[in-house]
């Protein structure tokens, strides 16, 4: 609540009083010779804790040099761009006080603890954190992709780490310094020549996967045979099955990455030659059966398709029914049974509905009965009204 006027009458007096005795006493030590002590307008005195700014701060009040100087850094004041001597001194320039409540931290001496969790590091041979690799590389899979995603070492860098993948690339796609030489000096017996043209330069990373000592001249000659199908092509358009197609030794494949997505799985690229002669010779045994199956699989599931499209078709029929039924039975037949209120007559399913609980005349058309008047007939309940025409 607020002071009431003789609480304020007080509080003024109590102030002025004190003002007064200050005052006196001040004056007392003027008159003795004691300097007084600079004051603010509100009475303040400067103290370690109280600096005074304006007409009321004095030279030698002023913090001394010491204070604000980092000539004494403390033990447990890290930063990063001092160069702290044997005693903890640095060679910073002096900085206000108000920042020495900041401490600086030396982020290269600091030790990355990985946040408590554990790492390849401390591991290297756990295969669930190194993604399979073993810390150490792991094996490879056919097409000359690794196993896992390698980790970096602890003892290389980052330039070293670069060098070392580069290499290992180049020896997978045998290019470069790592591509094979021409095998004219063996003998002809182990002499690899292109199985279309005899040429001695073959692609090698074809010879390795498929086994097709083949030259590029002679795969783009001949795409028909040499060219090369994706999983999905071979499962859809040779009817062949997914473990078929993941056999290495029954149909060899290249991985690659999967151009549309980077984290997606690796594409499987099949030779179309290969492919085309177990499909033909081995598994459907002619072309025209391949051609049975692969109608006889279209027709069947056409009619999966139309029977499930008549089953829903059905079913909505019924539920249609069964609402209409249960929609006239509920709120028509004059409020019989569930609305109480008996007498009135059950509905059946095709009578009219009449949501209001109220009988509405349907009027024929208009005759002239046998006295000569000019009437209508309702349809259900047999009234006849006079028409003036």
């Amino acid at each position: 609540s607020p002071h009431t006027p003789e609480v304020t009458r007080r509080i003024e007096e109590s102030r002025l009083r004190a003002k007064a005795i200050r005052d006196q006493r001040e004056a007392e030590q003027r008159a003795a010779g004691v300097p007084s002590q600079p004051r603010t307008a509100s009475g303040f005195v400067a103290t370690d804790d109280i600096q005074l700014a304006g007409p009321a701060a004095s030279r030698s009040n002023k913090r001394p040099y010491t204070s604000i100087s980092r000539a004494e850094v403390p033990a447990t004041n890290r930063d990063a761009r001092t160069s702290p001597t044997k005693d903890g001194g640095g060679d910073l320039p002096p900085i206000s006080r108000k920042f020495t409540k900041y401490v600086d931290y030396n982020f290269s001496a600091m030790t990355d603890t990985k946040g408590g969790f554990l790492s390849t590091e401390d591991d290297p041979w756990n295969k669930s954190m190194s993604g399979g690799g073993g810390g150490g590389g792991g094996p490879q899979q056919q097409g000359g992709q690794p196993d896992g995603a390698e980790q970096k070492p602890a003892h290389m860098t980052a330039a070293e780490w670069e060098r070392l993948q580069l290499i290992r690339k180049l020896q997978r796609n045998k290019v470069g310094p790592y591509e094979p030489g021409l095998s004219v000096l063996s003998d002809k017996q182990t002499r690899k020549k292109c199985r279309e043209c005899g040429n001695l330069e073959i692609d090698f990373v074809w010879e390795e996967v498929f086994g097709c000592a083949v030259c590029n001249a002679c795969k783009e000659k001949y795409p028909d045979k040499y060219s090369l199908l994706t999983k999905t092509e071979c499962r859809e358009d040779y009817l062949l099955t997914e473990p078929e197609l993941k056999d290495p030794e029954l149909l060899p494949h290249l991985s690659k990455p999967n151009p549309h997505k980077s984290h997606w799985h690796d594409m499987m690229l099949f030779l179309r030659y290969q492919v085309e002669e177990y499909a033909f010779k081995q598994k459907w045994g002619s072309v025209e059966a391949l051609d049975a199956e692969f109608e006889k699989r279209e027709t069947e599931k056409k009619r999966r398709k139309e029977a499930k499209f008549k089953e829903k078709l059905l079913d909505l029929k019924r539920k249609t029914r069964t609402d209409t039924f249960r929609r006239n039975t509920g709120k028509a037949g004059g409020g019989g049974g569930i609305n109480g209120g008996g007498g009135g007559k059950a509905t059946k399913f095709g009578d009219t509905v009449n949501m209001s609980g109220k009988h509405t005349h349907e009027w024929g058309r208009t005759v002239e009965n046998a006295e000569g008047l000019t009437v209508k007939t309702c349809l259900a309940c047999g009234m006849e009204v006079e028409e003036l025409e």
